[in-house]
């Protein structure tokens, strides 16, 4: 690692504007932090260091020019493997498309390449974006920076593992059941599904259209704002894409009053790990102490909000691989056969059961947003479990591990609303997330409570690279 620890992409763009740095000395600083670390860390499938010192280079004669595109203009990003990028190879880390070249970008790429962003690279991400762990059998495990033995979440694990390590600045992620903030928690990061549609989903491999979204990665709240506020807006090639311009996160962080932050004990905080439970419970009071009021809230049909995530989910993964897995089921890897196996089993029935579960949790997560601007909960009920671990322990019971990470994330995908994880604290060494969950298109507020929790926890930096973790 390179001396001196990673900017966020706010100091960066700061440094930018200022004359204190140029674009092409902050990607060469993450290029080296790619040299240095990535064979162990395997955060990236392709790195685009030819690309992006061109980028730079042109982004740095904008700026002397006086002139600059947008936001995002010579900051270095990276970009998650199931985004399409025009004439490069998105593998969407299968072995399927090892060298599949896209023929036009994804919808978020369009966005970054318009406001000047730098892109670095293609991040590694669990097959198919079909897993929790990045555990990748085609590309490699991508391993933990906080401890190389622990699992970096997933399936946005190399978009994480990049911006933890000031690979990248920033970095593009999707999330269908969880898979932005998963990884953001694991890694010590603020983590941003925003409401479905707001972001253009075109040119991100489906996993499951209903479920799909694409969000971002970030070392703060602000950093978050700024990157929301440049992707987000409609785009007419989506059907699902918001009617809407674009998001006002950042000047939605500027608003001073007092959070409105709910609990729900009965589902959130079950079968929690008592050591996250008591870092969560101290965190809320502390926000309490600064001025947010925090209120006991309801909401009974989270209790069948995982069986419903899990049938549509399954099933219309399923659907849409069929005739690819009916034609190559050796190239998948064992895992993630498995699950398009099982997404076979769901009936028409039980999937249109799921949906009206699904329309119930809507409706009473709208009934609470009315009390509260936010909800709170860990992001995940356990600690980070160590690569391979397919069962975890949780007070005295065994359980399913992916079951597990998905558990308390999976009902904003659900129900379509912006969710965030943000550090709150640390346990064995390792970073513990909180998230917060907001009525649509509630980013800012979110964000706000995110921006909350930074002001009274630090993360330290990471120091456990190389060790055995």
């Amino acid at each position: 690692m390179t001396s001196a620890g990673p900017l966020s992409l706010t100091q960066a763009a700061h440094a930018l504007t200022h004359g204190a740095t140029t674009s092409r000395a902050l990607t060469e600083d993450c290029l080296a932090r790619i040299a240095a670390q990535d064979a162990d860390l395997r955060a990236f499938i392709s790195v685009e260091a030819d690309l992006a010192r061109r980028q730079a280079e042109a982004a740095d004669a904008r700026l002397y020019g006086g002139g600059r595109l947008g936001t995002l203009d010579g900051l270095p990003i990276a970009v998650k493997d199931n985004l399409s990028t025009a004439g490069g190879v998105t593998t969407i880390g299968s072995a399927i498309f090892r060298d599949h070249v896209a023929t036009e970008n994804a919808g978020v790429v369009d966005r970054l390449e318009e406001q000047g962003a730098v892109r670095v690279g293609k991040t590694n991400l669990h097959e198919f974006a079909l897993g929790v762990t990045t555990e990748n059998p085609h590309f490699g495990i991508c391993r933990n920076p906080w401890g190389h033995k622990r699992t970096p979440g997933g399936s946005s694990g190399g978009s994480a593992v990049a911006v933890a390590t000031g690979m990248a600045l920033a970095a593009i992620g999707s999330d269908t059941s969880g898979s932005i903030r998963i990884p953001a928690a694991a890694c010590g990061l603020l983590g941003l599904k925003p409401t479905y549609g707001l972001v253009s989903s075109h040119g991100c491999y489906p996993e499951a259209w209903s479920l799909d979204h694409v969000g971002v990665l970030t070392r703060t709240a602000q950093d978050a704002a700024i990157l929301l506020d440049a992707l987000s807006g409609h785009d007419p090639r989506v059907p699902s894409s918001l009617r809407v311009v674009s998001s006002r996160a950042v000047r939605e962080l500027e608003e001073t009053r007092p959070l409105r932050i709910g609990l729900e004990e009965r589902f959130f905080l079950e079968a929690v790990d008592p050591d996250i439970e008591t870092i969560v419970r101290e965190m809320l009071d502390s926000l309490a102490r600064t001025g947010a009021q925090i209120e006991l809230v309801a909401l009974p049909s989270l209790d069948d909000a995982i069986y419903a995530l899990t049938v549509i989910d399954t099933a219309e993964t399923t659907a849409f691989h069929a005739e690819q897995f009916r034609e190559r089921p050796q190239d998948y890897g064992e895992d993630v056969r498995l699950l398009l196996e099982c997404g076979a089993l769901p009936t028409a029935v039980d999937y249109l059961q799921a949906q009206q579960i699904r329309s119930r949790v809507r409706d009473e997560f709208r009934q609470v947003f009315e009390q509260v601007d936010v909800l709170a909960s860990p992001t995940l009920p356990i600690r980070t479990p160590r690569v391979g671990e397919s069962t975890v322990r949780v007070g005295e019971q065994e359980r399913d591990r992916d079951g597990e990470l998905m558990r308390l994330v999976g009902p904003a995908n659900l129900a379509g609303l912006p969710s965030t994880s943000v550090p709150c604290g640390m346990l064995d060494g390792m970073p513990v997330g909180m998230q917060f969950v907001g009525p649509a298109l509630g980013e800012g507020a979110v964000l706000r409570a995110a921006a909350a929790v930074e002001e009274l926890f630090h993360l330290p930096p990471v120091t456990s690279w190389g060790e055995e973790g």
